[in-house]
């Protein structure tokens, strides 16, 4: 049997490693179609869905009101902040009113497509935001490069270790904003890939994140190599923020969700236009 390759793109991270461990080790009879991982920073990702490179990746939120007429979002795969997600963070002690206080300020965003900026963006317009790479923004915090960091990934359990404050979690905000969750990022499928195969992509990633959450244990072993250092706790912890049932199956509220977010960010001019979202599988 011939079999097809697909190329999927994601994160160097615990929870996407946790997400596509079942795939990446062979654990599902996947037929006709053969998986490769390629891995890489969102921003850089969001980049090559913009040049129609990749078949099924993982894509900022954000970057989707981009991509939207050549990818579909996939019904599962998120990566959704329920009450908590991008924080904003700075040497300083955290201000009587952040919001305010971020007016005018430096701030370091881990890519312009990112989900957090857009919604830094929303939170607070009137700030500089100053790209650098995800990994490399706690440190500019602390050399006093940028005023105040957003960070993504693990440094949203780790900036205390360096004398970093809180200023804002970005997701509480939201969800004190609208009632609903913070929908940072998703797998988008390319639109010319055809029903069929879309349809198998598309049970293929959902079983393998089930599978995950169903063999904790092995996937959390596999997750650990790509925890960048953070040990086996924060590990577990930040698996469970990102990997849980919003990432089997947005769900009508995480739908939502997302129209929102966009129809947000259009109305604040953030984004060109409005997106209307579309979900397979």
């Amino acid at each position: 049997m011939t079999r097809r390759t697909i190329h999927v793109a994601h994160s160097p991270d615990s929870d996407d490693a946790f997400m596509f461990y079942a795939l990446a080790e062979g654990k599902l009879d996947t037929g006709k179609l053969r998986y490769v991982h390629e891995l890489s920073d969102i921003e850089s990702l969001n980049q090559r869905a913009l040049r129609r490179e990749l078949e099924v990746t993982a894509v900022s939120i954000h970057a989707y009101a981009y991509l939207w007429r050549d990818y579909a979002l996939l019904g599962s795969g998120s990566s959704m902040g329920d009450g908590y997600g991008p924080r904003l963070v700075s040497k300083a002690a955290s201000p009587a009113d952040p919001r305010s206080a971020l007016r005018g300020r430096r701030v370091a965003v881990p890519g312009k497509l990112t989900t957090a900026n857009l919604t830094l963006q929303l939170y607070q317009p009137d700030c500089t935001a100053v790209v650098v790479p995800f990994d490399q923004i706690e440190d500019a915090v602390h050399r006093g490069e940028v005023d105040v960091g957003l960070l993504i990934h693990e440094g949203q359990l780790t900036y205390g270790d360096i004398g970093l404050h809180l200023w804002a979690d970005l997701g509480a905000w939201w969800l004190e904003e609208t009632g609903l969750p913070l929908p940072l990022g998703g797998n988008v499928i390319r639109r010319d890939l055809g029903p069929d195969t879309t349809a198998q992509i598309a049970r293929d990633l959902r079983a393998s994140i089930v599978y995950a959450l169903e063999h904790r244990e092995p996937a959390l072993a596999h997750a650990k190599q790509f925890n960048r250092g953070i040990g086996d706790e924060r590990t577990d912890t930040f698996v469970s923020m990102y990997v849980n049932q919003w990432t089997v199956d947005y769900g009508p509220r995480g739908r939502e969700a997302v129209q929102v977010l966009l129809d947000r960010a259009h109305a604040a001019g953030v984004v060109p236009e409005r997106v209307l979202v579309e979900f397979v599988g």
